[in-house]
């Protein structure tokens, strides 16, 4: 059986899930909702909502955050991009993928739509989609032996979200996947830039994770070799091999191995925002503030801070996110506005902070890191970071948790209450 073959029957498969992966599955999903809920009135959102009313009118699916309804290819475009934009979504470490991000968003879309039109769903079976589709974006992520030149969380994440909405629509797998393959983008720029651009990606494959499993369910044929082949994922979007991911299928389930985020920002800010937010610091007695860390902190968090910026470049500098959790104690993304950015005492705390890169040579590690905090009055403070915050070896304490729902609450004062109480309910029983 080639690496491909396994895969689609891993996709296919009768599967229960542990009680413990089960648990997790939830507890992720009601993560995800809860900050798709609080990215409805994030920049941006206004104008992904025009263009995806402009897409086609109707009822079928739920916006995150708000009462209105739309087709679900509409529906879980705007989703998905309120679920990424405010950087807070959960994230597959070692793979490099927000892998709950469009599985969640075009799954969604599509149990809505068979709810209203052919009546109730299992909501195991629901999870189980959930949790293959996640498996085969972090798989995806997990086979590549290359830094990120594509936006893994959309490429990947696009495969994922396919092979789950084919599965909830008995749709065939292999046209779903290779129509996704075919749909295929997303660019590393948009993240060097900073800009807007990057949730769009996300909303723009899982739209194209509902048209590519609708088409395949139509009878429209795709590609097959769309892992393997000659000009498959493995040829142009990141180098590697699925064989060790294939190996493990069904055995070792990558939904439990996801990572929370408790701040909205890139999540290679994390581990140097938990170390500092545990030393209740005097930002005035600060000299520097050093963090040595892999490479792809670096390219992802190391950036300069320029006196104006946009929302979604100051979620991904480190220096103005250091200053922020050390001054307030905390990231919320109200702060992400012009008064801040131009705050003498923010810019000038933000001017100490350094990323050195260490010696690791895995280009898609986050971690271990090292914090190292010089004060005026000589005394230094050195952290080892082993493991970033909200991780599965440092996972977020329930007060983390309630503390990170309240936040998104106030964000999203007319979402529907279930996500933040209830949220397999929200998912699989829509009123």
């Amino acid at each position: 059986m080639t690496h491909t073959a396994a895969l689609l029957a891993f996709a296919t498969a009768p599967h229960r899930l542990p009680e413990s992966v089960r648990a997790d599955a939830v507890r992720l999903l009601g993560d995800t909702l809860a900050v798709g809920a609080a990215g409805a009135c994030a920049p941006g959102a206004d104008a992904i909502l025009t263009a995806a009313r402009a897409m086609g009118s109707g009822s079928d699916a739920r916006l995150l955050g708000c009462g209105e309804r739309l087709p679900a290819a509409g529906a879980a475009f705007v989703n998905a991009y309120r679920i990424h934009c405010l950087e807070w979504d959960a994230v597959h470490e070692p793979a490099v993928v927000h892998a709950m991000s469009v599985v969640t968003a075009a799954l969604g879309a599509v149990i809505d739509r068979r709810t209203r039109h052919s009546g109730s769903i299992d909501p195991d079976e629901a999870l189980v989609a959930l949790a293959v589709g996640v498996d085969v974006a972090c798989g995806l992520g997990i086979s590549a032996d290359s830094p990120l030149r594509f936006f893994r969380p959309a490429t990947a994440g696009l495969m994922g979200a396919a092979a789950a909405v084919a599965r909830i629509e008995d749709a065939p797998m292999s046209a779903a996947l290779g129509l996704a393959y075919s749909s295929l983008a997303g660019t590393m720029q948009a993240h060097v830039e900073g800009s807007i651009a990057l949730p769009f990606q996300i909303a723009n494959a899982a739209r194209a994770a509902v048209v590519a499993a609708d088409l395949a369910k139509a009878g429209f044929a795709g590609p097959y070799d769309v892992f393997e082949g000659q000009f498959g994922y493995f040829e142009l979007f990141d180098s590697g091999n699925l064989g060790a991911y294939a190996a493990s299928l069904g055995m070792a389930w990558r939904i439990s191995e996801i990572s929370t985020k408790p701040y909205p920002s890139g999540r290679a800010s994390h581990g140097a925002l938990g170390a500092l937010a545990g030393l209740a610091l005097d930002p005035a007695a600060i000299e520097s503030i050093e963090l040595f860390a892999p490479p792809l902190i670096q390219r992802l968090v190391g950036r300069t801070m320029p006196r104006s910026m946009e929302p979604a470049y100051a979620r991904l500098c480190l220096p103005l996110l250091a200053a922020l959790i050390v001054n307030d104690g905390l990231i919320d993304p109200r702060r992400f506005i012009e008064a801040t950015f131009f705050d003498p005492a923010i810019s000038d705390l933000a001017g100490r902070v350094l990323v050195r890169v260490d010696d690791n040579p895995d280009p898609n590690a986050l971690s271990p890191q090292r914090l190292v905090v010089t004060m005026g009055v000589g005394t230094v403070i050195e952290r080892d970071i082993p493991a970033t915050l909200g991780s599965p070896q440092a996972p977020l304490t329930p007060n983390q948790t309630a503390a990170k729902y309240d936040l998104c609450r106030a964000l999203a004062p007319d979402a529907d209450p279930r996500i933040f109480t209830n949220p397999l309910s929200y998912f699989t029983e829509p009123l």
